[in-house]
Order: C-alpha cells, then sequence, then structure tokens
C-alpha cells in the first residue's frame, strides 16, 4: 500500500512539474555529461535514457528541441589532438570531425521510438541579425510542425572567438527566445543553484525556485570548472538572464542519473527560474516597445476587424504600402482612417510586399515566382496598439 501511496505522489508531482505543463521544451545537455573522455565516444545508454525521456515529451503533445555539446569532444580523440587546450583551428577541425558522429548518435536513438532528429547548426550571428534570426526561428518552428526534434549544436566550424557563443548554455537561452519556448533545462552534473559550492561547502543549500535575478543570485555563481565543457553556473545564471527576459522558465538540473527528465518531473529536485511574463507575452511586449516601424502598411475594415479578432494580417486585406523595409522588419498597421491598429513583423519586404497587397493568398506564388508564407503578418508577430 505504502508503494502505491509513493507511486501516486510521484505520479502528482510529475503532472504539476512546469516540465509537464510547458508546451516547447528545450534540453540543453553538455560534453561532460555526453561524451566519454577518455575514448571520444558518446555515452549511448545513458543517451537512449533521453530519448526515452523525449519520446515521452512527445507522446502527450509536447514539441521538443535539443542544444547538444560534444562535437569537439568526439572529433579530437578520432583526430588523435593531445589533451588540454586547443588552438581555435584545431577546436575547429575536431567539430568538423565530431558533429557527423554525434549527430548519427542522436538520429539512432531517437529513431527507435519512430521519431526524426534534423541536425541544426547555429552561431551567434543567426540570433542577433533580425533576417537571419527570423529564418531560423521559421525552419525550426517548421521541423516543430512535421514532428521532428531539432538537434541544435553552434556552428564550431565556421565560428570565430570574437563571434561564437563560448558555451551552449547561452546557445540554449538565445534558441528558447527564438522559437519562444516554455522551458528550458539545462542538464548538469549539479542538481541546481546553491547557495555557496556545495564541494566546498557542506552548509550549502539548494535553491528551488528564482523569481528575480538579484546580486546576492549573481554572486552565487562560481567559475567554470576546467574540463571538455566550456560552461559553468556563470553562464547559466547568463542563460537564465535571458530566459527570464524572454518569458521562459529555465531548470538547472543534475543530468547524469538514467532518465534525467523523469526523475526531474518525479523528484523536482532543481533551481527553476520564473519570469514575470510567459513567451508569448515577452514577445508582444520586445514588438510594442523595442521596435522602430521601418514602413506602414494600411488594411480595409475587414482585415482591421480580422485584427481584432486575433487573426493574422492576410494580403488580401491591405490596400496599400509605404516605406521601405526588409522581410522581418517592424511595420506599424493603419485602418481605413488613418489610425495605428498594430505593430508587427513582416514576412515580405516593401518591393514583394506592394506585389501580392490586395490578393488572395493562393496567387502569391504566381505574383512572386515563389511560394511565400500565407500570411503577411502572423499573428504570432503582431501586437495590437494599445
Amino acid at each position: 500500500m505504502a508503494a502505491l501511496t509513493e507511486s501516486a505522489v510521484a505520479s502528482a508531482q510529475a503532472a504539476a512539474s512546469p516540465l509537464a505543463q510547458a508546451k516547447r521544451i528545450i534540453i540543453k545537455i553538455g560534453s561532460a555529461l555526453l561524451v566519454d573522455e577518455a575514448r571520444g565516444e558518446v555515452h549511448r545508454a545513458w543517451l537512449d535514457t533521453v530519448a526515452d525521456d523525449i519520446a515521452a515529451c512527445k507522446a502527450r503533445g509536447q514539441e521538443v528541441v535539443v542544444v547538444t555539446s560534444g562535437s569537439i569532444a568526439v572529433g579530437r580523440r578520432h583526430l588523435g589532438l593531445p589533451d588540454g587546450p586547443l588552438k581555435l583551428e584545431e577546436k575547429q577541425a575536431a567539430a568538423a570531425t565530431g558533429q557527423g558522429r554525434l549527430a548519427h548518435a542522436y538520429q539512432e536513438t531517437l529513431a527507435r521510438h519512430g521519431i526524426t532528429a534534423a541536425q541544426v547548426l547555429l552561431t551567434i550571428g543567426d540570433t542577433e541579425d533580425r533576417r537571419r534570426y527570423l529564418n531560423g526561428r521559421n525552419t525550426l518552428d517548421t521541423l516543430l510542425r512535421y514532428g521532428a526534434v531539432p538537434v541544435i549544436n553552434e556552428n564550431d566550424t565556421v565560428a570565430t572567438t570574437e563571434i561564437r557563443f563560448g558555451d551552449n548554455d547561452r546557445l540554449a537561452a538565445r534558441v528558447g527566445m527564438m522559437i519562444g519556448a516554455d522551458a528550458l533545462v539545462l542538464l548538469s552534473d549539479i542538481d541546481g543553484l546553491y547557495t555557496a559550492d556545495p564541494k566546498v561547502d557542506p552548509t550549502a543549500e539548494l535553491i528551488p525556485e528564482v523569481r528575480e535575478m538579484t546580486p546576492a543570485i549573481e554572486a552565487m555563481a562560481g567559475e567554470a570548472r576546467p574540463g571538455y565543457g566550456s560552461g559553468g553556473m556563470v553562464t547559466k545564471l547568463m542563460a537564465a538572464r535571458i530566459c527570464m527576459g524572454a518569458g521562459t522558465r529555465m531548470a538547472i538540473a543534475r543530468g547524469k542519473l538514467n532518465h534525467p527528465l523523469r526523475q526531474l518531473e518525479q523528484t523536482g529536485r532543481c533551481t527553476w527560474f520564473i519570469p514575470k511574463d510567459n513567451p508569448r507575452t515577452a514577445r508582444k511586449n520586445w514588438i510594442a516597445g523595442r521596435l522602430r516601424p521601418a514602413g506602414t502598411l494600411h488594411v480595409d475594415d475587414g482585415a482591421a476587424q480580422a485584427l481584432a479578432g486575433g487573426r493574422s494580417l492576410l494580403p488580401a486585406g491591405v490596400t496599400m504600402v509605404e516605406g521601405t523595409f526588409e522581410r522581418g522588419d517592424a511595420v506599424q498597421v493603419k485602418d481605413a482612417d488613418g489610425r495605428t491598429i498594430a505593430k508587427g513583423l513582416i514576412a515580405y519586404n516593401s518591393h514583394d510586399a506592394n506585389l501580392i497587397a490586395g490578393h488572395k493568398t493562393a496567387d502569391i506564388e504566381d505574383l512572386l515566382g515563389y511560394r511565400g508564407r500565407d500570411e503577411m503578418i502572423h499573428r504570432d508577430d503582431l501586437v495590437l496598439d494599445a
């Protein structure tokens, strides 16, 4: 009877977990968890349990993205590179060698559940340039819509010391911001943020929840430990700051155990960083308050009513296009009386927007010579004027 009670409690805890409640999840896996440093091989048995957890998430309707390290750690052994720090060109050569092996490992383990893995390589420029940001987000959204699990790594083969992320904790946070993730889980060798380093101070206590990034919280971070991973508590708190600003919940959780996501849900032992806003609210605030419009779309009464009802802006409702802008720029939307009613990120440049304005979605390909998006501005990229 006691066993049944414990099982029921575990099930209730799992259902109440922020991870179980999230619709779009990112899981970040570091080199120290994923790679056998001595042999340069992937810990396949452990990765299989992670894939089992991912399959369980997808079975209950959640979308999952993986941000992974490990390509350099895998590749360096196969190239016979020495221990210790590597030169930039050696890191890039190791990444080129290890990336294919890493992707193959994810492909094989997810295929056991009939899940397609999709390799995606990013650089920091892909998250800072608005048009590349938009392209990257659309690609990831499409992969998720078709049921794939994007497996993302920093593009070490082309990154340079000046522009590379330097760690995949912040890369994962940037991706979370890009796709509007509800939750990011950083699988680590520690089960959360402590008041002090628990390996040094036996009185250190786990902090289960953080709702504000104060100087006192940031002071609890230590330096990155030596080894293959380039992260540490410092970079995890940097990632947490990004996530909280984007409306994404973030957890630091122990990853060395088998089935780490299941363990997180059942035990709840981790540190959750809880933002004030949800991802959509944060994104809407960003569009409304931080982007200067590069142009104007005038719309008819039907389109204005559709926008007020939470719909996307279709080309058919646009009566005039003003300004010169590129795909992904912010534009304002005005109704037939010239009142500004919304602002959003446009899916077409000004030349193409002029060509398709007033036309049906079915005519886009004939007018432009390519099949663009159905919406001039998608509802997720649009905020109504207060």
